[in-house]
């Protein structure tokens, strides 16, 4: 229920609304508008691939070789997000924040980036598309992506004076994600409603349960 609902306040209960799809309380890192059908990959960590192995230093002895290094990751970087654009990766979802080398490609190439979401979050996404995190830079960057979750909508969406993400996801099961949008004059307000709204979900659920057994 804490995901699939936003509280807002300092708006008129009767702006509540139940949007289909998800409502993410943060803004795009990078927006890149996309008409249709268009795939979402998720990664857990960040995409600017590292100039060594975890444990193992790395020294720059001259400005050459540094300059050769930002040229490495710059055309690493670029390189994948030429290979998610091959395969019409236009949403990238990462529970990591992500470097502006990232964002600058992610940009360049039309891949829209939502950064810094809860576990919660992914997990969600992950039972409701059966997608699973991808991890980017191995030895084979141009296999097949079957980690990718189809998106039928991704758009910004603004709720009070805080700027949204709003998409909508393609199950791969019965539960059809729907996001409870919750106005309220203060915030108070709005989590008694949140609290009792989630008691009587609560309760038919336990109702449903007993019926079907």
């Amino acid at each position: 229920f804490a995901e699939l609902h936003a509280a807002v306040p300092g708006l008129p209960l009767a702006s509540s609304r139940v949007l289909p799809g998800i409502v993410l309380r943060r803004d795009f890192a990078a927006y890149c508008p996309a008409a249709g059908e268009l795939r979402a990959l998720l990664v857990t960590e960040p995409l600017r691939p590292a100039l060594t192995a975890p444990g193992v230093e790395f020294v720059v002895d001259s400005e050459d070789h540094y300059q050769a290094s930002v040229r490495w990751v710059a055309e690493r970087t670029e390189a994948l997000m030429k290979h998610l654009q091959s395969r019409n990766v236009k949403l990238l979802l990462s529970s990591a924040k992500q470097e502006e080398v990232v964002i600058y490609y992610a940009k360049l190439y039309g891949v829209s980036v939502v950064e810094c979401l809860s576990s919660q979050e992914m997990a969600l996404i992950c039972e409701i598309t059966g997608a699973s995190a991808y991890a980017p830079f191995g030895d084979n960057m141009d296999r097949e992506l079957t980690e990718t979750a189809v998106v039928t909508f991704c758009q910004p969406l603004l709720l009070g004076s805080g700027r949204c993400v709003h998409i909508g996801f393609s199950s791969v099961c019965a539960f059809q994600p729907h996001c409870l949008v919750l106005c309220g004059p203060v915030d108070g307000v709005n989590e008694q409603h949140a609290a009792a709204l989630q008691e009587a979900f609560t309760m038919l659920q336990q109702l449903f349960k007993t019926v079907d057994q």
